[in-house]
């Protein structure tokens, strides 16, 4: 098993069992991308360092108008997909397996953690894990100490206040807070 069939597999939402050679290969990953912000988050980097170890990190080009503060945090890495003009704020944890998309000229707070997998709830197969992607849209910010969980998409234009605990899907323009994270009020031009 290669990289590509886990991508696939978890891209279809399929349960990764904890004794399969899929879960193998998560964790083969988990062991570069750990290598990578290991690097990241060692010392002082120049921002173009900065992206060139994202782009390692993620197997993808990061645009130039992408701006991360270290430390950051990611054990796979190989699912993430940055839009341009996005600030992502120092300390965030981005668990990706499922999937993490930000769209373009997002604002991530300070230690926002994204979640995008659950385990199962039986005990006996508590090692099996359930993929579900993140999707953030265009012009979103994220409060800092937010935790956006598993499957949850946050329309274009929103805000999550801080510490927000964010359990399901956020409407565009919307503004939402608490734990779980609920509407509070529309926005407007």
């Amino acid at each position: 098993m290669e990289l590509h069939h886990l991508l696939k597999a978890l891209n279809a939402g399929e349960t990764i069992t904890g004794d399969s050679p899929l879960h193998a290969v998560m964790h083969r990953v988990s062991q570069d991308a750990l290598r990578i912000t290991g690097e990241l988050n060692g010392g002082y980097q120049e921002p173009a360092l900065v992206r060139e170890l994202l782009a390692q990190l993620t197997g993808n080009p990061v645009d130039e108008s992408v701006t991360v503060f270290p430390p950051f945090y990611s054990d796979f890495g190989k699912n993430i997909t940055l839009g341009k003009r996005i600030f992502i704020n120092s300390g965030c944890k981005f668990q990706d397996q499922g999937g993490v998309v930000i769209g373009d000229d997002c604002l991530i707070g300070h230690n926002t953690v994204i979640a995008t997998l659950n385990h199962d709830l039986a005990p006996k197969r508590r090692a099996d894990m359930h993929p579900a992607p993140v999707v953030i849209g265009r012009n979103v910010w994220i409060g800092s100490n937010a935790t956006i969980l598993p499957g949850v998409t946050i329309g274009d234009d929103a805000v999550v206040a801080a510490a927000s605990v964010v359990t399901k899907d956020v409407p565009a323009r919307s503004i939402v807070v608490g734990s779980p994270a609920r509407v509070v009020r529309s926005l407007s031009d």
